[in-house]
């Protein structure tokens, strides 16, 4: 693999951009303020939009470093931020695989929000395909990996469409240390 960073992807609706700073009152009204979009999530809704822009401030800080994935989500015709998708290698991912890790490395893990006004559009399905193609094209990844949780059958139908099949159950936890029982999944470059 050679990591490249976030680099800004287009698809025919959506703009993949790094998120900026000026980002924060985007992002916490659209959907990171919003406890029903984070309810399936690691991280609870912001509580104002102050804490937004310290994330912000903080993700902004690793944009250079070359295994840094996170990218903002904008409507193309309206420049509009309307969620975030990243890819992280995550701890908690690196057993239980039905695959050879020896032969595809550890597991790099996609994630994303979407807000409400935006579901049932394609829109999240689009920007995973292009991080997707971005990943096995750019990075040269053999494979990559999400989870979700019980439950959620939006996310779980975004997977589905991308190419992701079901691997094995698996227990995350939030960052605030509750046990979440998921599903963990995967795409191989060579299934795409």
């Amino acid at each position: 693999m050679k990591h490249c960073g976030t680099q800004t992807l287009e698809t025919p609706r959506l703009l993949l951009r790094p998120l900026r700073m000026d980002d924060c009152e985007m992002m916490f009204n659209n959907w990171a303020g919003d406890a029903e979009i984070t309810r399936y999530l690691r991280w609870d809704a912001h509580p104002n939009w102050a804490y937004t822009a310290e994330l912000l401030n903080e993700w902004e800080k690793h944009y250079a470093e070359p295994n840094y994935y996170q990218w903002g989500i904008c409507e193309k015709n309206t420049g509009i931020l309307i969620g975030c998708i990243s890819l992280f290698s995550d701890s908690e991912m690196r057993t239980g695989w039905h695959a050879n890790l020896e032969l595809l490395g550890f597991p790099y893990e996609v994630g994303f929000a979407l807000g409400r006004k935006w579901h049932n559009r394609g829109y999240m399905t689009e920007a995973l395909c292009a991080v997707r193609d971005f990943w096995f094209t750019a990075v040269g990844a053999p494979w990559l990996t999400a989870c979700f949780a019980n439950g959620n059958d939006a996310s779980c139908a975004v997977l589905q469409k991308a190419g992701f099949t079901y691997d094995h159950d698996v227990t995350i936890h939030r960052f605030n240390g509750a046990a979440v029982a998921c599903r963990a999944c995967k795409v191989l470059k060579e299934d795409v």
